[in-house]
C-alpha cells in the first residue's frame, strides 16, 4: 500500500474511535446553524404576520391581501399560537380579529383590531407595515360609509372607489443606498449567511483542534516507524495532512448537504461551493499540521487551535461579515483563508458566480496550503532532529 495512504488511514481510525468528534464535527455545527438562523436570521419572504380569529370574513380576506401585498408573509393561526410565536420571536406580528370587528367591518363601521408585536427590529419595522396597511384599509371603509350615507348603495359605492384608485396615481418612494450593504445581501434566506460562515469556521476549527493527533502521533511512535521504512520526512507529512484533509472535506460537503436539505440553504452552483471548501480544506488542514509540528504537548495545541481559529474566523468574516469591516480591517482580513473563501462562497451563493469568476480566489487558497504545507514539513523535521 501507498506509505502516503496507510498514514492517512491511521490519521482516520484514530479520529472515528473518539466518539466525541462525531458530535462536535457532523451534529454541533448543524444545531448552531439553526439556533443562528432562528435568532439572527432575515428571511428573503419578508416579516411574519399572524391572524387569528375572523376566518372567512371579508375583514380578514381583505387584511390578508394587502399584507400580502406589502411583502408580508401572512398565516393564519390560533390566539394562543400566535402570542405564544411572538413571544419567542418566530412571529413579528399578531392580529387579532374579534368577532365585533368583523361585523363593525361589514357594516362599513369603525373597526377595533388587537394587536401583538415582538420587542426586536424585525417585530417593530413589520408593525409598522401592517399600521400602515391598516390605516389604509380603514379610509377605504370610511370613504364608503361617507358615499353609503349620501345614498349611494354599497355595490354601486364599491364601483365607483374602485374606479377612482385605478384612474389615480399613488405616489411612490424610491430609496437609494449609499454603500450597496443591502443590497448585497438582499434575497438570502434566513440561513444562507450563518450557514456560510459557519461552515468555514467549523472546517478550520476542527482541523486545528486535531492538531493534537499529530503530536499523539509522535509520541505513540506512529512517526517514527514511518521514517524508519524507507519514508521520508515529506511524505510522511503528506499523510498526514491528507488524513486531516480528508476529515475537513466530509465535515464541509456535509455542512453543505446537510443545510440545504433541512433548512433550505441556497448554495449556488453546489459544485462550485464543494471545490471551494475543497481548496479551504486544504489549508486547514496544513495550518493544523504546523501547529502539530510547532507544540510537544497535545492539551496545548487542542488550546491554542481553538484560540487561533477563532480569532482567525472573525478577522475572516466568519463572526461579523465583512461587508461590515472599516477599510484597515478589511484589509487585515485579507490575509486569512477565511475570507477569501468568503468571497468565493458569496460569489457562488449570491451572483452565480462561474468558474473563472472564483478563480483568483481558489488561486490564493492553493498558495496559502501550499506554503503552510512546506512549512509544516520543514518544522516536523526540525522538531524530530531535536528528538533524536
Amino acid at each position: 500500500m501507498n506509505p502516503v495512504l496507510a498514514i492517512a488511514g491511521v490519521e482516520l481510525r484514530r479520529f472515528f474511535r473518539d466518539r466525541s468528534n462525531i458530535f462536535f464535527v457532523f451534529i454541533f455545527p448543524l444545531m448552531l446553524i439553526l439556533l443562528l438562523g432562528i435568532q439572527f436570521g432575515v428571511g428573503s419572504a419578508g416579516p411574519i404576520v399572524a391572524v387569528a380569529g375572523g376566518e372567512g370574513t371579508p375583514l380578514a380576506r381583505d387584511l390578508t391581501d394587502r399584507l400580502k401585498a406589502e411583502g408580508l408573509t401572512v398565516r393564519p393561526d390560533t390566539a394562543s399560537a400566535v402570542r405564544r410565536d411572538v413571544s419567542r420571536g418566530s412571529t413579528d406580528v399578531g392580529l387579532f380579529i374579534s368577532e365585533q370587528a368583523a361585523k363593525a367591518y361589514d357594516d362599513a363601521g369603525p373597526v377595533e383590531l388587537e394587536v401583538l408585536a415582538a420587542p426586536d427590529a424585525s417585530g417593530q419595522t413589520a408593525l409598522q407595515a401592517v399600521r400602515a396597511t391598516v390605516r389604509d384599509l380603514g379610509r377605504t371603509q370610511l370613504q364608503l360609509r361617507a358615499l353609503m350615507d349620501g345614498g349611494v348603495t354599497e355595490d354601486a359605492a364599491r364601483s365607483a372607489l374602485a374606479r377612482a384608485k385605478t384612474s389615480t396615481v399613488e405616489p411612490t418612494v424610491q430609496v437609494m443606498e449609499s454603500d450597496g450593504v443591502s443590497s448585497e445581501f438582499r434575497g438570502l434566506g434566513r440561513f444562507d449567511l450563518g450557514a456560510a460562515q459557519q461552515l468555514l469556521l467549523f472546517i478550520f476549527l476542527s482541523s486545528l483542534t486535531g492538531a493534537a493527533a499529530l503530536i499523539q502521533a509522535r509520541r505513540y511512535g506512529v512517526i517514527s516507524r514511518a521514517l524508519a521504512a524507507p519514508v521520508t520526512a515529506a511524505r510522511t507529512m503528506t499523510g498526514l495532512a491528507l488524513g486531516r484533509f480528508a476529515i475537513a472535506g466530509v465535515q464541509g460537503v456535509y455542512i453543505l448537504l446537510g443545510t440545504a436539505l433541512l433548512f433550505g440553504v441556497d448554495w449556488g452552483n453546489l459544485w462550485l461551493a464543494m471545490l471551494v471548501v475543497g481548496v479551504f480544506s486544504l489549508v486547514a488542514a496544513a495550518a493544523a499540521m504546523v501547529v502539530g509540528s510547532m507544540l510537544d504537548h497535545d492539551g496545548a495545541a487542542t488550546g491554542v487551535g481553538i484560540g487561533l481559529g477563532l480569532v482567525v474566523a472573525g478577522l475572516g468574516g466568519c463572526m461579523v461579515p465583512p461587508e461590515f469591516f472599516s477599510e484597515p480591517m478589511a484589509a487585515v482580513s485579507r490575509f486569512t483563508p477565511h475570507r477569501w473563501a468568503y468571497d468565493a462562497i458569496a460569489e457562488v451563493q449570491r451572483h452565480e458566480a462561474a468558474l473563472l469568476d472564483i478563480l483568483p480566489h481558489l488561486g490564493v487558497l492553493a498558495a496559502m496550503a501550499a506554503g503552510l504545507l512546506v512549512l509544516g514539513t520543514w518544522l516536523l523535521r526540525r522538531s524530530l532532529a531535536k528528538a533524536l
